[in-house]
């Protein structure tokens, strides 16, 4: 499968990007059975994704539910492992401000604990930092022996000690301690030849420090100093695989929730680490489970959880919410004794959350986990067949283009005959750029299906339980055109106030791009393709036709020709992996433009080895060049910044300054041959707009905005630039 996404100013990406809804269901009406069932064991097809912002990390598609599970807030490595869970790398504890003993840190790594035992071991870690023992997930392989049981036995019970006097805070090391414990239990899992084994003597020890933390009061303060700790120790539940004795606790921190919370992100935290780690996993503990069944009153704050805080759904806790009904949907296929006593309870969740409404991600996440975990009873959550239901009612505006099917939430039907027509314009336009003698052999995905949402808040709610893609991107094309049986998907979204591509579908011609490529000049899978470095041209090529096909300037790669941040040599080396969005996008297009127009035998020569699937060959063609066009590239770069890449028309360029909330523009479009800038359309993302030439514009709250300049000339022709501009909620006062 291959995966893309447009970056630039954005982002953008090999194949992929960009969703409103008009009508609010007062039932799902799903039917035709088709269980979902686990994952076959074999490699997945490989996709590629671009991102909005960050740069776009290769990834295999996945199917809903493990996507469903990794936006729980989980790395993918985690979500990978069978043994204790580890942490996302972003979800370290920030270093301790406590006066405590972790002031006084020393060297951290496997080698400063090895040879300690004892008070000596444990006086170790409580004078290092949260983030220093948490950092020892990844080097602690390389001496596990530092987590044998004698130690974790004598760190346990220092752990006992320090819970038994717990202050509410992280002053006396309690939290590495428990974070010391976690690894153990993790590295344990992954080496225990080296490790040693673990018995029931170190499960009651830790289990005693467990009962004396959570029965102390301060474990149940709402406050800043309290919740790192606390989702430290819940979490070192789920480690232990012991939360079969700590259903009250969960409950009670589920029930103790309010909005209160929001205010104190580490208790935001704590709450979601009982819905990550021990309510996820557990049901995977045969303990935990006949816990369940015997006292279902979890499953029920789960429930009323997930209903009663549905306010949190748009808002930066909306993950706790989607969270809670994962959980409950995992919690109901976790076995014949807890299946009819949870199973009413997910479906009243289903029904609280009707699809295309603000709730629509409640639902969304729980049907995904409840078709991937309780397949069998489909029918009664009226989920069967999940994905194509859910497009159904999604995506209900379908046209047909010769071998391409878009499938869209809001597109009218000239809109939809718009996108049509330039797909089917740009195969020859295509064609003229490549110079290929046809499909290259032996290659399937004749077929491309198009999912077209109507903004990307929908796109992040629908997207990835109908297509699979991830969402942190601006779309994505998945492909392998070695698979007879695999379908072709190009997914993306509309902007609105996007005028330069057709029926203002963000990267629509640029994914598209994406698809010809791996049909005409790219033999084998992703995994073949991306054998040697050729990110330059996979990208390049796509944000070079995309732009040149609409005959509009590719700002972004004309602010960075100015610059002369790299030489070619230098972007005929990009991977995913080494390069960020910047240089994936604006400089692939900068790169391909060059070649074509400088050096067009050197890409022919390129093609040939890579339409019969000689990518080391292909790479030979470029890399054999080493610097010898770089001196000629970069007199080329300051030519084409000063004028001589800019398409035919206007190119809207403009300046911003911010002043508390309000935003003040200057245009300084650009005319290129025959004709005049006459008129100015500005948006700024919050609904408004205004067609003065330097506008001022003041915002009601705080956030970032687009701003967007579109530009028109005397013949008609339009182009469009956006930025994003980022205001506070008061203007700042210019008086003395």
């Amino acid at each position: 499968m291959l995966l893309r996404t447009r970056l630039s100013i954005l982002a953008a990406g090999v194949v992929a990007c960009c969703a409103t809804a008009t009508a609010v269901l007062p039932a799902q009406a799903f039917a035709a059975p088709a269980a979902v069932t686990a994952a076959p064991d074999v490699q997945a097809p490989v996709a590629r994704a671009g991102a909005e912002s960050p740069a776009a990390p290769l990834a295999a598609p996945q199917i809903p539910a493990l996507i469903g599970e990794r936006l729980m807030g989980r790395s993918a490595t985690e979500v990978a492992t069978d043994g204790p869970a580890r942490p996302d790398k972003s979800a370290a504890a920030k270093p301790s401000s406590s006066p405590g003993v972790a002031a006084s840190a020393q060297a951290c790594g496997p080698a400063d604990f090895a040879g300690r035992d004892g008070v000596d071991l444990v006086m170790s870690i409580m004078r290092q930092t949260p983030e220093c023992i948490r950092s020892l997930y990844d080097s602690g392989s390389a001496d596990p022996s530092i987590f044998r049981q004698s130690r974790m036995l004598a760190v346990a019970a220092a752990f006992k000690e320090a819970a038994a006097d717990y202050t509410g805070d992280d002053v006396t090391g309690v939290q590495q301690l428990a974070i010391y414990l976690q690894v153990g239990y993790f590295i344990q899992s992954h080496h225990p030849e080296e490790a040693g084994p673990y018995t029931g003597k170190l499960t009651t020890a830790v289990r005693a420090g467990l009962d004396a933390f959570f029965a102390g009061p301060r474990s149940r303060d709402v406050s800043a100093g309290n919740g790192p700790v606390l989702k430290d120790v819940v979490w070192l539940t789920d480690s232990a695989n012991v939360q079969a004795g700590y259903l009250g606790v969960y409950k009670r921190i589920l029930d103790g929730y309010d909005n209160s919370y929001n205010t104190v992100p580490t208790m935001v935290g704590a709450v979601n680490s009982v819905l990550q780690y021990p309510l996820w996993r557990g049901n995977a503990n045969p303990d935990f489970v006949r816990a369940v069944a015997a006292d279902p009153g979890l499953a029920h704050s789960l429930a009323d959880f997930a209903i009663k805080h549905k306010d949190l759904i748009g808002g930066p806790n909306e993950v706790l919410d989607t969270n809670a009904g994962n959980d409950l949907a995992r919690m109901a296929g976790s076995g014949p004794a807890v299946e009819p006593k949870v199973k009413p309870l997910v479906r009243k969740v289903l029904d609280s959350a009707p699809l295309l409404t603000p709730a629509a991600p409640l639902y969304v996440n729980t049907a995904v986990q409840a078709a991937y975990y309780n397949p069998g009873q489909c029918s009664y959550y009226d989920i069967c067949n999940l994905p194509a239901k859910l497009a159904s009612v999604v995506l209900p505006h379908r046209l047909v283009c010769d071998n391409r099917t878009l499938q869209a939430q809001a597109l009218s039907a000239e809109e939809l005959a718009t996108a049509c027509a330039s797909l089917r314009k740009q195969d020859a336009f295509f064609h003229g750029i490549v110079k290929d003698d046809g499909p290259v052999p032996n290659q399937y995905a004749k077929t491309v299906t198009f999912g077209i949402f109507a903004n990307r808040a929908d796109y992040v709610t629908y997207s990835w339980a109908i297509f699979g893609n991830d969402t942190d991107n601006g779309g994505e094309t998945l492909m392998d055109a070695t698979d007879p049986d695999n379908q072709a998907v190009t997914v993306m979204y509309q902007k609105s106030w996007n005028n330069m591509d057709p029926a203002r579908v963000w990267n629509l011609n640029h994914e598209y791009t994406h698809y010809l490529d791996g049909i005409y000049d790219m033999k084998g899978n992703f995994k073949a393709q991306t054998s040697v470095p050729d990110i330059w041209w996979i990208e390049g090529i796509a944000e070079y036709t995309s732009y040149t096909y609409r005959a509009v300037t590719d700002v972004d790669a004309m602010n960075q020709a100015a610059k002369h941040t790299y030489k070619l040599s230098t972007i005929f080396q990009n991977t995913y992996d080494n390069s960020d969005t910047t240089r994936v996008y604006p400089w692939g297009y900068l790169a391909v433009r060059y070649m074509l127009e400088k050096h067009p035998a050197d890409v022919r020569a390129m093609l040939q080895r890579f339409r019969v699937g000689d990518y080391p060959g292909g790479y030979a063609v470029y890399n054999g060049l080493g610097t010898s066009y770089d001196a000629d590239f970069d007199t080329w770069l300051t030519a084409c910044a000063a004028g001589a890449c800019y398409a035919a028309g206007p190119t809207a360029l403009f300046d911003t300054s911010v002043n508390g909330a309000t935003v003040s523009v200057k245009e300084r479009a650009v005319q290129t041959g025959p004709g005049r800038i006459v008129s100015w359309h500005w948006t700024f993302g919050d609904g408004t707009s205004s067609d003065e030439r330097n506008p001022s514009h003041t915002y009601a709250a705080a956030g970032s905005y687009t701003v967007a300049l579109t530009a028109k000339d005397d013949t008609g022709r339009i182009a469009t630039t956006p930025t994003t501009v980022t205001v506070t909620a008061q203007p700042v006062s210019t008086e003395s």
